[in-house]
């Protein structure tokens, strides 16, 4: 099956409003996201964008996610990396069919994974001893 099938453009744009509107409430992520986001109507519409490009090719995202949640790495911790996914898992199966559902769900823990190993990396380069 084609993991696009059952999602949309319209489709994504509500997932993604209510999927945040979840997130902005939340006691854990909610603070990181409102402090970093200060306009949420053109952050949503980045982020259709970046879930259309992911699960339907349409190349719409121009961007770098990496970098923009580097920003914010002192603060975030993997319970907070869980709680989103948990969320997302949520939102995923109210909104969308069941296998849409799940490729958008598969799509995050793969993104999600990556941001943590980069995010909880020490990236500083080791010192190199004196010879």
């Amino acid at each position: 099956m084609d993991c696009s099938e059952g999602i949309d453009e319209e489709g994504l744009a509500r997932l993604v409003g209510r999927f945040y509107a979840k997130v902005r409430a939340d006691e854990l992520i909610g603070p990181v996201f409102n402090d970093a986001i200060d306009d949420w109507p053109e952050h949503l519409e980045k982020l259709t964008a970046f879930w259309s490009s992911l699960m339907l090719t349409t190349g719409r995202y121009k961007g770098t996610p990496m970098a923009a949640h580097l920003k914010h790495r002192a603060r975030l911790t993997p319970a907070m990396f869980e709680r989103w996914l948990g969320l997302w898992r949520e939102t995923t199966a109210e909104e969308m069919p069941p296998q849409a559902a799940a490729a958008m769900q598969a799509k995050a823990n793969r993104i999600a994974e990556s941001f943590k190993l980069a995010l909880m990396l020490k990236l500083d380069p080791a010192p190199v001893p004196a010879a």
